[in-house]
């Protein structure tokens, strides 16, 4: 398998899992577009990411994944700066927000695909600008959707979760798990 994604949240997860794999990122810009849900949106991110390493690498299963923080229909990526990062939490603070994952499994030599999407329910504490600035100071906010991780300091601004934490990391592990084990059974002779 190969994991299209320079991630090393999704790589971490995958190895907890036992998971052999080999990282090649995809070279691919993210689209963002209006009119698209956050689901819908995640699912063509990341069969984009997938296309392109399977064109590179067509007889291997292919993973890729994007995944997207949203609060309403606003859609929270990865800050450029600082301080976009801290307009971010203090947008989502004291309130719940979705953490949706999109997830592509393509094998281009089979003609095999799968897809789903993973939404995780995540409530913030109230926070002021001393409780941001504090947790600025512990975590790089700066490649993370929505300026944030729930695996590093969460405590400090996350009250709560309803679904997956391992989707808020980067990948629904339980879903996904479930998912590669379908494709192994459902694989051609």
């Amino acid at each position: 398998m190969v994991l299209a994604s320079a991630s090393p949240r999704r790589a971490t997860l995958l190895r907890r899992a036992g998971l052999k794999f080999k990282i090649l990122p995809a070279e691919v810009g993210e689209l963002h577009h209006e009119q698209l849900t956050a689901g819908e949106l995640s699912q063509v991110n990341a069969y984009r990411k997938a296309r392109a390493v399977a064109k590179r690498f067509p007889d291997v299963l292919v993973l890729a994944a994007d995944t997207l923080v949203y609060l309403e229909t606003e859609l929270f990526g990865k800050p450029a700066t600082l301080e976009e990062a801290y307009q971010m939490l203090e947008r989502l603070q004291g309130r719940t927000h979705q953490v949706t994952t999109g997830i592509c499994l393509l094998h281009l030599r089979e003609h095999r695909q799968a897809g789903f999407t993973e939404s995780t329910a995540v409530s913030f504490r109230a926070l002021d600008e001393q409780s941001i600035r504090e947790y600025f100071s512990r975590v790089n906010p700066l490649d993370k959707a929505g300026a944030y991780a729930i695996q590093e300091e969460g405590d400090l601004i996350v009250k709560r979760i309803e679904g997956s934490y391992s989707n808020v990391v980067g990948l629904p592990m339980e879903r996904l798990t479930a998912e590669l084990e379908k494709w192994v059974a459902a694989r051609p002779a």
